[in-house]
């Protein structure tokens, strides 16, 4: 994890330092001068070489300071991005449910159905959900579900704070949009392998024995194969919750993919690099936490 984390803020911090554009002129205007400007620069460490800026943003991050924020009135890095946190990992959460229980669900009913109109119907939806676009689906929703049929908001967002079911309702649709692409994968995989585990001898011992349909799928046949289907489940909490950027500037969400999207714009470089190190350990936890779970799901697994 501290290797991974390292790469991936010398990445960042490199390429943000090679985009065009000067924060301070930014920030001042086009009517600045060169004189505001540079006195602008020195007062956010701008003027000194990449390689002691590099250094001491390294050192303060290892001190949990992830410096402040160039164009949020000069607040910490941290706290702009807890300001944001909350949508997206309820967007997030709300998403993976929705995706893990249908994506589970349906998967296994393919694999027992194989071959059946359900299973040809299923390869044939998670195909298209694949290849719709989340800017597509999220607008047809907002279209039938807001406007023509206005049932949810089309757009915004309700605090927690504000009460669970007004929170909700923001966020349906949005959740809906950015649950399909992971839906159509969890179904797939859970799919293919329950149809590898059903072909093995002891499902047909099973079934010799007498024991029911569903105490051979649930408990003998999806145990076993669930394994790859964390892993799954797992990638997709991780790609949810830093590639929301499309879903939340479609629904007009203050989350964690708009400030990314405001912070390039405005090249504040400390929000964007504390930005994508959250993304880095929210990937580096959650495989942690999955390789964690293998052993509680087969405890054959050791490490």
């Amino acid at each position: 994890m501290a290797l991974v984390l390292l790469v991936v803020s010398v990445t960042i911090f490199i390429v943000m330092h090679l985009l065009p554009g000067d924060p301070a002129a930014i920030m001042l205007g086009p009517e600045a001068t060169n004189e505001d400007i540079a006195a602008l620069q020195a007062e956010m460490g701008l003027d000194k070489p990449v390689w002691i800026q590099f250094a001491d943003w390294i050192g303060r991050f290892l001190q949990g300071d992830l410096g402040k924020s160039l164009f949020f009135q000069n607040r910490s890095v941290s706290d702009v991005i807890l300001d944001h946190l909350e949508a997206t990992v309820l967007l997030t959460l709300l998403s993976l449910t929705m995706a893990a229980l249908i994506g589970i669900v349906t998967g296994v009913l393919a694999a027992a159905t194989h071959e059946s109109i359900f299973d040809r119907g299923f390869m044939l939806f998670t195909s298209i959900a694949v290849a719709v676009p989340n800017f597509w689906l999220g607008l047809m929703l907002v279209l039938g579900f807001s406007i023509m049929v206005p049932i949810f908001p089309a757009a915004g967002y309700s605090p927690l704070s504000n009460g669970i079911w007004s929170c909700l309702s923001y966020l349906v649709l949005p959740s809906i949009t950015l649950a399909a692409g992971a839906v159509a994968l969890i179904a797939r995989m859970t799919r293919a392998c329950m149809l590898d585990v059903l072909r093995n001898e002891y499902i047909r011992t099973a079934k010799a024995k007498g024991v029911g349909p569903s105490l051979v799928i649930f408990k003998h046949a999806l145990r076993n194969a669930i394994i790859p289907v964390v892993t799954v489940i797992g990638m997709s909490f991780a790609n949810l919750m830093g590639g929301a950027v499309v879903t939340e500037s479609i629904f007009n969400i203050p989350g964690v993919g708009r400030l990314l999207i405001k912070s390039v714009f405005t090249r504040d470089y400390p929000v964007i690099e504390g930005v994508v190190l959250y993304i880095a350990i929210a990937w580096t936890l959650i495989n942690l936490l999955v390789d964690i779970i293998y052993t509680f799901i087969d405890p054959r697994l050791e490490y």
